[in-house]
């Protein structure tokens, strides 16, 4: 298939090599064009000049509005996407624009499925991420094998925005784990045993889990250099926040820790590891 991606950052240039050696011929555009250094694949000038290429075209951008401008603005995508090609946006972006977005392109005969991602970098690296995805089943089981060459669990969620949704309730629950790990490794701490043997202790218990292995492990080591920038997880935050108040939906613990990942920002930490929560709890 003629497949086009734009996204080079940590998760998207190892997605965006999963596919390429799938054989497949490779279109990208870059914002940067040194992010596109090395990768093989043909450079297009504007991200119009990309969809005119291609029968599917993925993204993995940071916020909703470079999504939306990248599909929608001028020289967008929608303005050389043929009817019936395909845009897979990987990016976690709002509920509300991954479905005005695809019904915009709808009218013009694009599909769209919005498919965030997880697993982190490492999960991108070794195409193991699990893949959320919103959009017709059947344009789904047309773009399964791409998806197939980046993760193993694709799960159909439901329609256009359905995959977004989930991919808030994710960030919940992963970032309300690493907040609770800090408290966990600064009470520890503070009442004067091993946080290390701690850490030990509880992942054999019921309290173990992904983040406590991960995450509790770069606190125990101090090591707070970025697996996934905590100015990312704070975006996130920022949308399960405003979803749930669209849904009147009371998410008190969300909040709690959205708060915490204000206090993170305001120290600067935003492109360090989230693990600098623990940071946040050591503060005078």
């Amino acid at each position: 298939m003629k497949v086009g991606f734009i996204g080079l950052g940590v998760m998207g240039r190892p997605m965006a090599l999963h596919l390429q050696r799938a054989g497949h011929e490779f279109f990208v555009w870059a914002r940067r064009p040194e992010s596109a250094a090395g990768l093989p694949a043909t450079i297009c000038a504007t991200p119009a000049e990309l969809g005119r290429q291609c029968e599917v075209v993925f993204t993995v951008i940071t916020s909703s509005a470079d999504v939306e401008g990248v599909a929608l603005g001028e020289n967008g995508l929608i303005a050389g996407m043929e009817e019936g090609s395909v845009l897979v946006d990987c990016s976690t972006i709002a509920p509300d624009v991954a479905r005005r977005i695809a019904a915009t392109l709808g009218e013009r005969g694009i599909h769209m499925l919005d498919a965030p991602v997880s697993g982190g970098a490492q999960g991108a690296i070794d195409a193991t991420l699990a893949i959320m995805a919103g959009g017709e089943a059947a344009v789904l089981d047309r773009v399964r094998p791409l998806l197939e060459c980046l993760g193993k669990r694709i799960v159909h969620v439901g329609p256009n925005g359905a995959g977004q949704v989930a991919k808030a309730c994710n960030q919940m629950i992963m970032v309300a784990a690493i907040q609770a790990a800090a408290e966990a490794m600064r009470l520890a701490a503070a009442s004067g045993v091993d946080c290390g043997k701690v850490r030990e202790a509880l992942a054999g218990g019921s309290a173990a889990s992904r983040v406590l292995d991960v995450m509790g492990e770069r606190m125990v080591r101090r090591d707070f250099a970025a697996g996934i920038e905590a100015r990312l997880h704070h975006k996130d935050f920022g949308l399960v926040l405003e979803a749930a108040r669209q849904s009147g939906v009371p998410v008190p613990l969300a909040a709690v820790v959205g708060q915490q990942l204000n206090a993170l920002m305001a120290q600067g930490w935003g492109r360090d590891d989230t693990a600098s929560l623990l940071r946040v709890l050591e503060l005078p």
